[in-house]
């Protein structure tokens, strides 16, 4: 990935993987090594049943989009921002992908019968009292709740709902002992099990989950 160039208007433009990627400081500025977690995705729709792909906490765009992009798969992106949305939009329009965009909170914006091969969520997990270690991200985007993890409860939660039997889930989180903490409340809450993480370094983490 090369290094941002930021426009006169403010909006930067960067290479994610095989995508050129628009932002502004308004959103989570894409991270080059979360394209791992888009070449995960794509091994995974390689052997999961026929279905779309569904990104929750989506930003950019930039994760589902390479996602899609490397497995051929139809997409639906989903974010309460309305700017992180507008940015995916355009962003998917400039790529020639097949997705629709849903701005909204996530467990209200999907109709009850809809089902996905896959699920990808990078939700935010900072814990609210460490959020000032991060001063140029936008809140809304790394504000996880008291223990970090209310975002990712919820992508679980409404993975569940509507992931296809014998799809997966791919769940970004900052550290393993996050991933226990989550593994934890899915065996008593949700249909999902830890059955994989990939961690990278000190920079995040991330959890793969299927049907028991």
């Amino acid at each position: 990935m090369t290094q941002s160039v930021r426009a006169v208007d403010g909006t930067a433009e960067l290479r994610f993987d095989i995508l050129d990627i628009s932002y502004d400081e308004r959103v989570l500025e894409p991270r080059p090594w979360t394209a791992e977690q888009s070449r995960w995705g794509a091994e995974l729709l390689a052997a999961l049943p026929p279905g779309r792909i569904l990104e929750l906490c989506t930003g950019a765009g930039h994760i589902g989009l390479l996602t899609a992009a490397l497995s051929g798969r139809p997409l639906v992106a989903v974010d309460i921002d309305p700017v992180a949305c507008a940015f995916a939009r355009h962003n998917a329009a400039r790529a020639g992908l097949d997705v629709d965009v849903r701005e909204g909170p996530m467990d209200r914006v999907l109709a009850a019968e809809e089902s996905f091969a896959l699920v990808t969520a990078d939700p935010p997990w900072v814990p609210r009292a460490q959020t000032g270690r991060f001063p140029d991200d936008p809140l809304l985007a790394i504000d996880g709740g008291d223990d970090g993890l209310d975002l990712a409860r919820l992508c679980l939660t409404v993975a569940d709902a509507h992931l296809a039997e014998e799809g997966s889930v791919l769940l970004q989180l900052g550290t393993e002992d996050q991933v226990s903490e989550i593994a934890a409340w899915a065996s008593e809450r949700v249909r999902l099990r830890v059955t994989d993480s990939r961690a990278h370094g000190t920079r995040g983490v991330v959890a793969r989950l299927d049907r028991p």
